[in-house]
């Protein structure tokens, strides 16, 4: 077996089976059904369900060899299992299936898909011996068996009923599936029948041994609750009925006595006879038999009656004849007759009757949908690929499989085109038949005529082959009558169809002549007369229309098509039957119109029964309780259900588009007569125009009807879905449409299945179940009576003129936007009801379409009727705490709010200014359109634009707003000059105000909103508060910003500050400035920019300081710091630090402080250049440039170290200091960094201070450099290059007294003398002793000599 989607050889054979619960409200099993197919050794069982879509609901089934019988699978119902017998010719097999009432967790079931009862079927295990078995090869079993029965006992056996060669019945019985047991097989035989009379009538033939005549041809069992009846109808054409339990032969009745006899039938063995059963609690059990007779048949109806001592008999009830039409099945209840025949052209016809209402015994017509037409007509103005591809995907004509199997066999391959969407059908159907055209033709130029011919010649082949398949596909093969809800339905192969009830206004069009004249004409109207004419009327309407051809229909399929007014396209028809009619249509036309007595009256009155306008919206009512709602949340929510009801709104929609256009084209008749007499006795002409004029609308709503039923739904990606729930959630409509719409593979969605499916349906259902005063049962449903109802009530929400604009909100919801385009446009030109509602519609659509423009425009109309229309109204619903204004501003509110999510800011700008002009007295909507205005001006890069909006709002907290946006986004776009030049009329205190306020708040190095208040001042010629400004800027640089560049726009604000202040008069030349241990308030500014919260002091004025510009920045720089924060003394260190080592020395000596700072930073920028690389000498160029250097000179061998240890150089030489301070602090400085000291340093420092070097080296343990300096120091003094030491006079009798820093030499004698350790020193140690004693010697000879000199 396989589970999936039903497809395989054409079924022979078919039936169904329905739940007993099926008909009940609250049920599990509420409108679902089986039906099953068979086709040789196949089956195939499809579980139905009108209310859910049921997942892996298909099976098939193949028992190889082993042929089905009729009537060989049955089903039936326990308490927890449904159990499915089937029969072939060899075997018999029982499959337990759960139970929908024990498959799913709750009774109610809200879900859209649930599984099927045959989801787990492959669990089953099909060669279980307690639920298979081989039928025996008992003696007398009949081969080629036609008939056959099964049943469960009350026991829950499974038995099986096999015709006998005998006469009899073989019964097969299989013992319950959960208790054991054994197969047995009995036989009823006819030799148990007691000689008397069974049905008060001698039978023909009562004998032991029958011939093979009495063979069963038709079986049926009507179980008790511990017996089963069996009724055989037998080719001798006789009814017999069997006791199981008894196994015996209870009745046999002769059939032949209720029908004419003739010899040759008497002894012709019966093969076409039928037998049906119905039983009803009430009446009992009903037996429909059809006796098949050359040329005739007839139907006889019986109603089993019990007498005493256990007899029985037939009493009958009617016998109904039927025409020579070949019988394929047939239906029985207990009132009613369905019928299903095949005539001679090989065409379905369904008939059903009451039995026993009828007495007249005629049948009732069932329209069944007609096969598409044979061939296609193609215009030479038209595409054949596009026509013939619209005319087989037009939905309801061509089934998926049909055109799947035809494009298989045209195609001529072995591939299978299974489960295509209908979309990659079309493509693939147009890609084969491109290739065969392609394959075939030759020659590789043609005419354009021939090529039109070619192709017309290819499509018609692969139509051909659609139409071969869908006539097989469609031809129905069984009844099947659900007695528990009057549901009746035609079984096709893989498919089935649905009966729905007819109105009357159909009904009389659909009705041929000969039955339209036979209809009892009271039962259409309570006026006899009225009916009549009405009749008559309708006879009219048939001749025309059987007269129009397909070229005068197109003339009017055109006009409504292309918005011509269908009275015209009604006049042209006209003109064409008049000028075509050669066999005298319109005489016969004028004789009925003469039996016409009211004509205008009768055509009122058809208008009235075909028109669905109602004056308010559908009630909603929802009284009853929630577990109510929830029975009724899925009913009729299937696929199936949808497209059932659906398709009936379609063909509703098709029949009285004709009849609206043949009462069209009869009024214009009426109107060229002109006859008195026709008119009714003197009407008026105005009454005929007004007529005439209603029917045109009524025309122009079914066409328009049908064209939605017929036109499909597109599939929407994901994210336009998302993207359109956040406009409808802007408009506040998201709650009324579908989400995701749902994708059928077998068959398209229409934009009708779409809108009942997601909105109409619940409408329709709370209306017809939820309502106080419904006529509906709540526990039970009538198939016929419900689908009307829902016919009826959804038809009005598709009435174009009806208040109701659900239908179009439906589709902007779901995203169907081209068909809400094409929608709305065959409905403006002459519908006057949501014309504004359809205007904004079409905007919503011009929006998707990215026409912007258009949509405005259409916004714009739809603003006139806001206040009259429903869906108007329930756009403009205010908010929760919104403020409410008139009824046109809240519309445009909505739309502007689309606008901006849509981002079209140049429609929103001009939707504001209109709605500013409608609220001219609402100063809050002036206020927040003004804002609106500016808002989108700005981002759209209008200043001016935007500033005038600002300046024109009436809310200063809103114009403030609005101003303090101005400023920042021009500040961040850069465009100052913009911000700077407006006029900023009332509103610069405003300006000052915020640009300070920023300027305070924001980071000082990433904006400029100081830069920019300066020359907000300037522009306004108000120097003193451009200086003020400059100066706030500068004292915060020095504050938070302590790096060069910082330093340097120090500089620049506080030149700035001066410049402005020498512009103005001496007296106002001030600024006011926080006084000492203060700090300045900054209202916004970051607590990081102020953490110590010291109280604001009283301000008080501060002068303007004039210094000679070579100090002005470095005046400014420490001016910067407030006092008790910042010295001169860090300044000078900021400025060592950023390398400005001229202005440090140049502040130092203004303020008259120690350059120690500055030559110990130049000393380490010296180290750090020799230790660093390339990019520490790469910047090193900068800070030497901003140093001058006097007779300096760069060559291309000078190194930016070389320029640092030249520039201080340049400064010792350059700024001597008492006891050699500054010598002394460089030296220090690299000793202490292991850095040896430079020739031109140490001969710098020996004529300034030997000694101070000397004890120098003795601090940081250069004991070798120290002991070359004591010898050369002395050799100084005793005068070899004394001069290098800066000594005047060398050691003589006569020159001035000479000395030595005794104390550092005896502390380098020392530490050589402890370090003996290392030879060097040693060596050391001897030399500079020996020195110190050469040095004794000759001062002691010349303190002689001068001692002698003395004396």
């Amino acid at each position: 077996c396989g589970r999936g989607t039903v497809c395989g050889r054409a079924p022979s054979l078919a039936g169904g089976f329905c739940y007993q619960e099926s008909g009940q409200l609250a049920a599990v099993t509420r409108n679902r059904f089986v039906r099953w197919t068979t086709s040789g050794d196949t089956v195939e069982l499809v579980e139905e369900s009108l209310d859910v879509n049921l997942l892996n609901n298909a099976v098939r089934f193949r028992i190889q060899g082993c042929p089905f019988l009729p009537g060989g699978v049955h089903l039936c119902e326990v308490q927890s299992h449904l159990v499915v017998l089937l029969i072939t010719g060899q075997t018999v097999h029982r499959l337990l299936l759960p139970h929908p009432a024990r498959m799913y967790r709750s009774e109610l079931i809200t879900e859209s898909q649930v599984q099927s009862v045959f989801t787990d079927i492959g669990k089953i295990n099909f060669r279980d011996p307690v639920n298979y078995y081989v039928i025996p090869s008992v003696p007398g079993l009949a081969s080629n068996s036609v008939a056959s029965a099964a049943w469960l006992s009350s026991e829950g056996e499974a038995l099986f009923a096999l015709p006998s060669a005998s006469g009899g019945i073989f019964v097969l019985k299989l013992p319950p599936h959960d208790a054991p047991g054994t197969v047995s097989v009995v036989e009823l035989k006819q030799s148990s029948v007691v000689q008397r009379f069974l049905t008060g009538w001698m039978p023909t033939a009562i004998r032991g041994d029958c011939g093979p005549s009495d063979l069963p041809i038709s079986l049926s069992v009507h179980c008790l609750d511990h017996d089963a009846f069996l009724f055989a109808l037998c080719q001798d054409h006789k009814l017999r009925m069997w006791s199981y339990k008894d196994q015996m032969c209870l009745m046999v009745a002769d059939l032949l006595e209720f029908m004419p006899v003739s010899r040759d039938l008497r002894l012709a063995a019966g093969t076409g006879h039928r037998l049906r059963l119905a039983f009803s609690q009430s009446l009992g059990l009903y037996l429909g038999v059809y006796m098949h007779a050359p040329k005739r048949g007839q139907f006889c109806v019986f109603q089993l009656v019990s007498t005493e001592s256990n007899r029985y008999s037939l009493d009958h009830i009617s016998s109904l004849f039927s025409s020579q039409e070949t019988l394929v099945d047939f239906a029985l209840t207990s009132a009613e007759i369905w019928a299903l025949w095949h005539n001679e052209e090989n065409q379905t016809v369904v008939k059903y009757i009451n039995f026993e209402q009828n007495v007249a015994g005629q049948w009732n017509q069932v329209f069944v949908q007609p096969l598409p037409e044979e061939e296609v007509t193609v215009r030479h103005d038209q595409d054949p690929r596009e026509t013939y591809l619209e005319y087989l995907f037009t939905p309801g004509r061509f089934t998926n499989a049909a055109i799947q199997k035809a494009l298989q066999i045209f195609s001529q391959g072995t591939e299978t085109h299974m489960d295509l969407t209908w979309d990659e059908l079309k493509k693939e159907v147009t890609l084969a038949v491109e290739n065969e055209f392609q394959g075939s033709v030759t020659e590789y130029e043609c005419s354009l005529e021939e090529f039109w011919q070619l192709q017309v010649e290819f499509w018609s082949k692969l139509y051909a082959c659609c139409l071969q398949y869908q006539e097989a596909l469609s031809r129905p093969l069984a009844l099947h009558l659900n007695p528990y809800t009057n549901m009746v339905c035609l079984l096709k192969k893989g498919s089935l169809s649905f009966l729905v009830p007819c109105s009357l206004v159909d009904h009389l069009y659909l009705l041929s002549n000969e039955h339209l004249l036979t209809e009892d004409d009271a039962a259409i109207f309570d006026d006899l007369e009225m009916s009549r004419d009405v009749v008559c009327l309708v006879q009219c309407l048939r001749l025309i229309g059987e007269s129009i051809s397909m070229e005068m229909a197109f003339i009017m399929e055109m006009a409504c098509s292309r918005l011509q007014p269908p009275e015209k396209a009604a006049e042209q028809i006209l003109e064409d039957l008049i000028a075509n009619d050669t066999e005298n249509v319109m005489e016969d036309i004028h004789s009925k119109l003469q039996e016409i007595r009211n004509p205008i009256h009768a055509i009122g009155v058809l208008i009235r029964e075909m028109d669905y306008e109602t004056d308010a919206d559908m009630e909603r009512g929802e009284t009853h309780h929630l577990n109510m709602r929830m029975n009724l949340s899925q009913l009729y929510g299937s696929g199936t259900a949808v497209n059932v009801v659906c398709w009936g709104v379609c063909k509703i929609a098709t029949i009285r588009f004709l009849i609206c256009r043949d009462l069209l084209i009869l009024q214009q008749l009426l109107l060229r007569l002109e006859d008195p007499m026709v008119l009714g006795g003197g009407q008026l002409f105005q009454s005929q125009q007004d007529l005439l004029h209603r029917t045109s609308p009524l025309l122009l709503s079914y066409y328009l009807i049908r064209w939605a039923s017929q036109c499909l739904a597109s599939d929407v990606p994901i994210d336009t879905l998302e993207s359109n729930l956040q406009h409808l959630s802007v408009l506040e409509l998201a709650d009324t449409t579908a989400l995701t719409p749902h994708k059928l593979v077998s068959s398209p969605q229409t934009i009708v299945e779409l809108f009942f499916q997601e909105v109409a349906r619940k409408h329709i259902i709370a209306r017809l179940f939820l309502q106080p005063n419904t006529s509906l049962a709540e526990t039970s449903l009538n198939w016929p009576h419900l689908i009307t109802a829902i016919v009826a009530d959804f038809l009005p929400l598709l009435w174009p003129s009806n208040p109701s604009f659900l239908f179009p909100e439906c589709l902007m919801g779901s995203c169907q936007y081209t068909q809400l385009q094409e929608y709305i446009r065959l409905l403006q030109p002459w519908c006057h009801v949501n014309m504004g509602s359809c205007c904004f519609m079409m905007g919503r659509c011009y929006l998707v379409m990215g026409e912007g423009h258009k949509a405005l425009d259409c916004f714009c109309q739809a603003a006139s009727e806001v206040g009259r229309e429903e869906f108007l109204d329930r756009l403009i619903q205010p908010e929760e705490g919104e403020i409410v204004s008139t009824p046109r501003l809240q519309y445009y509110n909505k739309v502007l709010r689309l606008l901006d999510m849509v981002g079209l800011p140049e429609l929103v700008i001009q939707l504001a200014a209109l709605a500013v002009m409608e609220s001219a007295d609402d100063w809050r909507s002036q206020a927040t359109l003004r804002t609106c205005i500016f808002k989108h001006h700005l981002d759209l890069g209008h200043n001016s634009e935007a500033y005038v909006a600002l300046t024109q709002n009436p809310d200063p907290s809103r114009q403030l707003d609005c101003l303090r946006q101005l400023v920042v986004v021009l500040c961040e776009r850069s465009q100052l000059q913009d911000l700077v030049e407006f006029p900023y009329v009332n509103l610069h205190n405003e300006v000052v105000g915020i640009i300070e306020s920023h300027a305070r708040a924001v980071d000082l190095m990433t904006h400029n909103y100081y830069e920019l208040l300066y020359a907000f001042h300037i522009y306004r010629h108000n120097y003193r508060k451009a200086g003020t400004v400059m100066f706030e800027y500068g004292m915060r640089l020095g504050r938070e910003v302590r790096t060069l560049r910082g330093l340097q726009k120090q500089g620049n604000c506080f030149l700035a500050a001066i410049n402005c202040l020498r512009l103005i008069r001496p007296e106002y030349a001030w600024i006011v400035q926080p006084a000492s241990g203060a700090v300045y308030e900054r209202p916004g500014a970051s607590p990081k920019r102020s953490h110590d919260g010291e109280c604001t002091a009283v301000p008080g004025k501060c002068p303007v300081l004039v210094l000679p510009p070579a100090l002005v920045r470095a005046v400014l720089t420490w001016s910067f710091f407030p006092p008790g924060n910042s010295t001169p003394e860090e300044t000078v260190a900021l400025l060592v630090r950023a390398g400005l080592f001229d202005t440090a020395v140049t502040l130092c000596q203004t303020f008259k402080l120690p350059l120690t700072p500055v030559f110990e930073g130049l000393t380490f920028k010296c180290i750090k250049l020799q230790l660093g690389g390339e990019a520490a000498q790469a910047e090193a160029w900068d800070w030497l440039a901003a140093n001058q250097l006097s007779a300096l000179v760069t060559t291309k061998e000078s190194s930016a170290t070389d320029e640092a240890w030249r520039l201080l150089s340049s400064y010792l030489e350059r700024y001597p200091s008492q006891n050699s301070l500054y010598h002394r602090c460089v030296i220090n400085k690299l000793l202490a960094h292991g850095i040896p000291l430079p020739n031109w340093l140490i001969n710098s420092y020996k004529k300034v201070d030997a000694a101070e070097l000397l004890r120098l080296y003795l601090n940081y343990d250069l004991l070798e450099e120290a002991v070359d300096l004591v010898l050369e120091y002395v050799d100084a003094v005793l005068g070899k290059g004394h001069r290098y030491f800066g000594i005047e006079f060398p050691l003589s009798a006569t020159a001035p007294m000479v000395w030595l820093p005794y104390t550092a030499i005896d502390q380098l004698l020392q530490a050589l003398r402890e370090s003996t350790t290392n030879h060097y020193n040693v060596v050391l140690y001897e030399k500079l002793h020996d020195k110190m004693e050469d040095y004794q010697q000759k001062v002691s000879m010349a303190t002689c000599d001068h001692l002698y000199r003395r004396n």
